[in-house]
């Protein structure tokens, strides 16, 4: 689990609660709850979300954003040191040799991988399965994203439809100038909904899930060119170097210094 994501959005909340607090004392923070305001901004997002996705794509949105906060990925070099592992007791003991490393595995994309390996698949029956997967994957993590921007999107607009209703009802008592301060300020907490939801937790995660999902992607293809050269009987030092051509210049030049140490 990556803790980053979860300690942003405490972090953000905790300042904001900080902020109320700071400004009118502890009961100024239930001046700031409104469960109508809560009502149109988090129902009226998730009506337009569902209104322009279908409902299936919009839940399976909400298990790639649980991937950004719950899951953590390893080192992309630690990736490559294994690849290059197969390879040699691939070289040493043969495809089938793989076989036992299986269960060691706990990623099952390399776990679908390896087995297509000792299943004897050529070259081009792996770029094909395993291309295709990571396309799928690819589609999944872009629609994931794409929901969550247009949540981030929305919210704010429904804030303003909450705005616009305070507004309204506002108006009908402008013969009680004392309603007229408490109208306004609940009016205003719809927008300060939107805003919040938006800007702390639908389009950071957003990002986040872009991010994640870069990352993931150039472990797929790592992963798809290992196997082909463990297939193709490239010798383990031509299998590292074709893999370290993904890393950064950098990083591909301290894993080469890592590995001349050991």
């Amino acid at each position: 689990m990556d803790p980053g994501a979860l300690i942003g959005i405490i972090i953000g909340a905790a300042l904001i609660l900080v902020s109320i607090v700071m400004d009118g004392g502890g009961a100024a923070v239930i001046a700031y709850i409104n469960i109508p305001s809560i009502m149109i901004v988090v129902g009226g997002t998730l009506a337009a979300t569902i209104v322009r996705f279908p409902i299936p794509t919009v839940i399976g949105a909400i298990a790639v954003a649980k991937k950004t906060v719950f899951v953590k990925f390893g080192p992309i070099e630690e990736e490559i040191k294994r690849l290059v592992e197969f390879c040699k007791v691939s070289r040493r003991e043969g495809l089938l040799g793989l076989e036992k490393e299986v269960e060691k595995i706990n990623d099952p994309f390399l776990v679908k991988s390896v087995r297509l390996l000792v299943d004897g698949s050529d070259s081009d029956a792996l770029r094909d399965i395993l291309g295709t997967e990571i396309d799928k994957i690819r589609q999944r993590h872009t629609s994931g994203k794409g929901i969550l921007d247009f949540a981030g999107m929305v919210a704010p607009a429904y804030g303003m439809i909450g705005t616009l209703l305070g507004l309204v009802n506002m108006l009908k008592n402008l013969d009680d100038p004392s309603k007229i301060g408490g109208g306004m300020a609940v009016a205003l907490i719809t927008t300060l909904y939107g805003v919040i939801l938006s800007n702390l937790i639908f389009i950071p995660l957003g990002g986040r899930l872009e991010t994640l999902s870069s990352k993931e992607l150039l472990s797929k293809e790592i992963i798809l060119e290992g196997v082909v050269s463990i297939q193709k009987g490239d010798a383990p030092m031509i299998t590292e170097d074709k893999l370290k051509a993904f890393l950064q210049p950098k990083d591909a030049m301290k894993m080469s210094e890592e590995n001349k140490k050991e």
